[in-house]
């Protein structure tokens, strides 16, 4: 909004982000296999997740109220965090779209929000392809948005494709009783993010403009084969199979990008 509202009570919008995010590897052997997964669960477990959803909630302006979190068997973890909103300067509650912190610069439960993560790896036996997703969930009430923990949140995962979903719901009355379905100027969840991150990934949106709801997918361009082989140097594979291999993960990078199967 070009000027701020002037409302009557409290701002009864609902403002949620969904961050999807989706590491893939290729690990050729059980043991590998294996080890991929030990390696996930030991880098995104639960303390890890924690202190992350941690800094999200400092970058929205919350305070954490309660945590709770679970590691489970054999994989993944969850975490969940009931925060609650505290008073507000102007420059906290700026909305413009414009990308938030970095980690450098630097689900939860709120009782106006929740903020929630799960992990999810997960891997094949036949083509070596391994994926693990991570799924992050910031719902915020009044003068909160999430919008800026996009930065964050993008830095802190090896992420080779993430799907970003905004919505906003309900809707609040100014001065004058007039109904506000939105509180702030939105085109893109790209203008959300730095300008590195924009040049890093391939991006599509698919945005509901009158409905309020912003989607936008992104899939990294660079494509480098030692940062996917897990176990083994990519220099040590016949050209043959190093190529059949970088096939198989972008095939696999392409049907999550664009959620259909390649035939």
């Amino acid at each position: 909004m070009e000027t701020k509202l002037q409302l009557h009570g409290f701002n009864n919008l609902t403002k949620s982000l969904s961050f999807n995010i989706y590491d893939i590897c290729y690990a050729q052997t059980e043991e590998q296999r294996e080890a991929y997964i030990d390696y996930i669960d030991e880098m995104y477990n639960a303390e890890r997740l924690t202190q992350i959803l941690t800094d999200v909630v400092k970058i929205i302006g919350a305070n954490v109220l309660n945590i709770a979190r679970q590691d489970y068997e054999p994989h993944g973890a969850s975490v969940t965090m009931l925060i609650a909103e505290h008073e507000l300067t102007n420059s906290d509650t700026d909305n413009e779209e414009s990308p938030g912190p970095l980690p450098d610069t630097i689900v939860a439960h709120l009782d106006k929000s929740h903020v929630t993560v799960h992990t999810y790896p997960e891997s094949h036996p036949h083509d070596g392809v391994s994926t693990f997703r991570a799924d992050i969930d910031v719902s915020t009430c009044g003068l909160i948005s999430p919008l800026k923990v996009l930065n964050y949140l993008i830095h802190s995962f090896d992420s080779d494709v993430v799907t970003v979903d905004y919505r906003v719901r309900g809707f609040t009355r100014d001065v004058d009783g007039t109904k506000h379905y939105i509180d702030h100027d939105i085109n893109s969840i790209q203008n959300y993010l730095t300008e590195d991150t924009q040049n890093a990934y391939q991006m599509i949106d698919v945005n509901v403009y009158q409905e309020n709801l912003f989607h936008t997918k992104m899939m990294l361009k660079e494509f480098n084969l030692d940062n996917y082989v897990f176990g083994v140097n990519a220099s040590e594979l016949d050209p043959a199979e190093a190529q059949s291999i970088e096939d198989r993960l972008r095939r696999e990078m392409l049907e999550i990008f664009y959620s259909r199967n390649v035939e």
